[in-house]
């Protein structure tokens, strides 16, 4: 596995791949890797020729009061991690490598990013949309590798990638859990003893959700009521979203329709957890 920190090595290194006919996957990350990253590496070295790894803490997507200080990292950790899922080229720029202080250019993707995530946090798709853009020029035609547990971003990656007419393949890939049902993020390293306990209500919303509507009810406000019932059983849990829409626009526009997303954002103290579910409604 070759590591390299610069936009022109990492070029150079692809375009070597590439007169070899080799097919590049791309999987982008944020460094502190876990098994649903790992995941995301194993299917792209299943399916290409080559696979690389962006690590890099992306200040843009990051809030005025988020946690872009304390975002935790684990660079020796990390390339253990690519290493061992197979990976040929990680990718780890210094912050001038990708963002520079005269950088004036930005990536808005309008729609699909606007409400839930969009509403909760203004800049963050802006802030993914650009860095995205940015690392899918510098790998070039690749298929890229997102995990399903940020559905939205992977939407909005995806209708950037059609309108820009990026030569990239979008793959959103499962959601990987532990043992008692909480999606793997690397911000549940904030939890508390407590908060950990009481997160798997998470996935317990889903799932009522997901009976609910697979049961026939196509009324996104009587789903969403019940997943908040559920959730509020935690004492500690403070939502911040609950959302049944539909899968693709993430916009309801009447009864529940065909692919429907169920989607969940809540506070346990410092952690900011975000989850999802996806169900199909009866046909008729």
């Amino acid at each position: 596995m070759r590591v390299v920190n610069t936009v022109a090595d990492l070029r150079t290194a692809l375009s070597e791949a590439r007169l070899d006919g080799a097919s590049i996957g791309f999987v982008p990350t944020m460094g502190f890797l876990h098994a649903g990253h790992a995941s995301l590496m194993e299917v792209s070295v299943a399916a290409n020729a080559v696979t690389v790894v962006s690590i890099y803490v992306n200040p843009l997507q990051f809030g005025a009061h988020e946690d872009l200080a304390s975002y935790p990292t684990d660079r020796a950790g990390d390339l253990r991690t690519c290493e061992a899922a197979g990976v040929d080229l990680v990718f780890a720029p210094e912050a001038e490598e990708m963002h520079t202080a005269d950088m004036s250019t930005t990536v808005a993707v309008g729609g699909v990013s606007s409400p839930l995530e969009g509403a909760s946090r203004p800049s963050h798709f802006a802030g993914v949309a650009t860095i995205v853009a940015k690392l899918f020029s510098i790998v070039g035609p690749c298929r890229a590798y997102f995990g399903a547990k940020d559905w939205q971003q992977t939407q909005v990656v995806a209708r950037m990638t059609i309108d820009l007419s990026l030569p990239v393949e979008v793959f959103a890939c499962p959601i990987i859990r532990e043992p008692d049902g909480l999606a793997m993020s690397s911000r549940n390293i904030y939890l508390t003893t407590d908060e950990r306990a009481q997160a798997t209500v998470l996935r317990q919303a889903l799932l009522v959700g997901v009976e609910l509507v697979e049961s026939g009810e196509t009324d996104a406000t009587r789903v969403e009521s019940a997943m908040r019932d559920t959730i509020n059983t935690a004492s500690l849990a403070e939502i911040d979203y609950v959302a049944a829409v539909p899968a693709q626009t993430l916009v309801v526009d009447g009864p529940l329709d065909g692919d429907v997303r169920l989607l969940v954002a809540v506070r346990f103290g410092k952690a900011r957890l975000i989850d999802n579910a996806g169900c199909r409604t009866i046909e008729t």
